[in-house]
């Protein structure tokens, strides 16, 4: 058995992971090996809730593997950082966000480097995890052998996951793996190879932008849809019936992404981040970052064409998460949308029922006009009387 220690594994990349790696995943893996698994994190909050077996989010799955883990005694929460210096791999979940001028920034994830290095031993294996700038796994690797004065055994294996499917995702997903020796790539090979069905070898710089590529076609997917969508909404055609013929029995438009919000902590930042790879030269993810980021405006603008003047109206936003039955609000548009409605001198109410907010009946029951935020499956049925905008073409058919 080996040792892991996961930085800021109560959170959304490092919580899967250390369930996955952990001997609770027994019935997932084969062949054995299973580990002993540090979450280590600074919110004492979710570590307590963790270590008391209650998943902190929506993850499927997970309640489980928690479950048989910490009865296993093969995972614990902690603050303790002591608990690197027992690990035989270090893994670190921290990731490279924008900034406001959308510039890559690095000093998120080399202050965690560096606050972790004084209980760091140059024999361990490190593991970067989340995205990075391409270029980010070298200047940790010159961080790392400044301090050790030996070469480091350095990994990049990056996260691939949907958020609320990690678990199931890990352990069906091919994953990438890239180090800067041998040793490095076979040590983080040998962990993930007994989560993983799959190994992928890639130079670290090949790694990095594997990964920012992959979120870069995603984004550029939905703004592609989300383009046509305002195109021939404001136009007064209906997008998803001409949606529907096109790709009625025709292959070629099988996999053409329907229109909403692209949102969340990933995609936009990644098409940034790729963007300032290419100094500033990535010119289909800049008109893609407009065309999805002027959505919010555009379905708060075709409520206004259906009721006129929003001022003093009740408009209610059904869904603030940035995805469907989930109960993460990063980076949502739905929060864009309420600030375009109170720019508009609207009174916004709020419903989602994976948040605390007011009931949907009595959200309903105020609002002159509605627009879909989220299209949630406890959305999926109802009947809407009064004006509303649906850019995702949940009730379209059933109002």
């Amino acid at each position: 058995m080996k040792r892991i220690a996961i930085v800021g594994g109560c959170g959304h990349v490092g919580f899967p992971l250390g369930l996955a790696l952990s001997k609770g995943c027994t019935k997932y893996v084969t062949g054995g090996g299973q580990n002993y698994v540090d979450l280590i994190d600074v919110n004492t909050e979710v570590i307590n809730e963790i270590n008391a077996g209650k998943v902190p989010f929506q993850e499927e799955g997970a309640e489980e593997i928690l479950r048989e883990a910490l009865e296993a005694g093969t995972l614990k929460a902690t603050s303790d950082m002591n608990s690197v210096k027992e690990a035989d791999a270090v893994i670190f979940v921290t990731g490279t966000p924008v900034d406001e001028h959308l510039n890559p920034r690095i000093r998120d994830i080399t202050s965690v480097i560096k606050l972790y290095l004084p209980y760091m031993k140059p024999n361990q294996l490190i593991i970067l995890r989340s995205t990075i700038f391409p270029g980010v796994f070298r200047v940790i690797e010159n961080m790392l052998t400044k301090a050790f004065n030996v070469k480091p055994k350095l990994a990049f294996c990056p996260e691939r996951i949907v958020q609320g499917r990690g678990i199931q995702e890990i352990f069906t997903l091919p994953q990438l793996v890239s180090g800067n020796s041998a040793e490095a790539i076979h040590e983080a090979s040998e962990i993930f190879s007994r989560i993983a069905p799959k190994i992928i070898e890639l130079e670290p710089e090949e790694a990095e932008l594997a990964k920012l590529l992959t979120n870069s076609w995603r984004y550029l997917e939905f703004a592609i849809a989300n383009q046509f969508y305002m195109m021939v909404e404001e136009k007064g055609y209906d997008f998803y019936k001409i949606l529907n013929a096109l790709s009625d029995d025709y292959p070629r438009a099988k996999h053409f992404a329907r229109a909403g919000f692209a949102a969340g902590p990933c995609l936009f930042k990644d098409t940034m981040q790729l963007s300032a790879f290419y100094n500033n030269k990535f010119f289909l993810g800049q008109a893609g970052m407009l065309v999805n980021e002027g959505l919010p405006d555009f379905v708060v603008s075709q409520l206004e064409r259906r009721m006129g003047s929003l001022k003093d109206k009740k408009i209610a936003i059904l869904g603030m998460t940035f995805k469907a039955n989930n109960d993460d609000t990063r980076e949502s548009l739905s929060f864009k949308v309420r600030k375009n409605l109170e720019f508009r001198m609207a009174e916004v109410l709020i419903h989602d029922p994976y948040l605390n907010t007011a009931s949907l009946e009595e959200v309903l029951s105020q609002a002159d006009g509605v627009i879909l935020g989220v299209p949630h499956k406890e959305y999926q049925n109802l009947k809407i009387e009064v004006p509303y905008v649906d850019c995702w073409n949940v009730w379209r058919k059933k109002n």
